[in-house]
């Protein structure tokens, strides 16, 4: 044999000894399923050893809002007698669980200080002595000045208030209201343009009515 046909020998044989492309590709899935089979085996034991991994977080408790019904009264309002102005229709006949009983002129508010008509109103959450009152004087003055200089004296009287801002009409400050507590119940006064209100009673009943009063 010829050194040509030794070396073709051997070049063949180192050829056989190559893997095929096939055995290549069984060698590639073999040791990819290995490594998935691996990487399943390191989940598993995490998630049974690992307290808390793999356990999927509570959803968020929604939250809910009750929202209480709104007071109505349990007595009617009295009926009202005569020629009922502009002001007093448009005093309500119920606030809340509040109804009207009666509507009274209020003479001391026109001598005394010069108002074009004043009213006294009571309103009660029922029948009997253990009903809740709530005592209202309403005023109205020829202009909002005469109205503002008589709201201000009367704040100041009645002394200081625990609470005060601004009457607000459409965004607009159309006046100002005063709470000023006493011994005998507290005094809730406001001023909206040309009226002048003061509202009398337990504290807590005052600022809920004052809140839901539409004038």
């Amino acid at each position: 044999m010829t050194d040509e046909q030794r070396s073709r020998s051997r070049e063949s044989a180192r050829a056989d000894a190559r893997p095929s492309a096939a055995v290549y590709r069984r060698r590639r899935i073999v040791v990819g399923s290995a490594a998935g089979v691996l990487v399943l085996a390191i989940a598993l034991v995490t998630a049974f050893l690992w307290p808390g991994f793999a356990v999927p977080e509570p959803l968020p408790t929604p939250t809910t809002t009750v929202t209480a019904p709104v007071p109505t009264p349990t007595i009617s309002p009295a009926k009202r007698s005569g020629e009922q102005t502009a002001l007093t229709k448009a005093l309500p006949d119920t606030v809340l669980a509040f109804a009207q009983q009666t509507i009274t002129n209020l003479p001391a508010w026109q001598d005394d200080h010069q108002a074009v008509e004043s009213w006294t109103v009571t309103y009660a959450d029922g029948k009997g002595a253990d009903a809740t009152t709530i005592t209202l004087q309403a005023g109205q003055w020829s202009d909002a000045a005469d109205a503002s200089s008589f709201y201000t004296a009367q704040v100041k009287a009645a002394g200081t208030p625990v609470k005060d801002g601004a009457v607000e009409v459409g965004g607009k400050e159309a006046g100002q209201y005063a709470l000023v507590p006493g011994e005998a119940g507290a005094s809730l006064w406001w001023r909206n343009g040309t009226v002048v209100m003061h509202a009398q009673g337990a504290q807590d009943d005052l600022e809920a009515f004052y809140s839901a009063f539409p004038l």
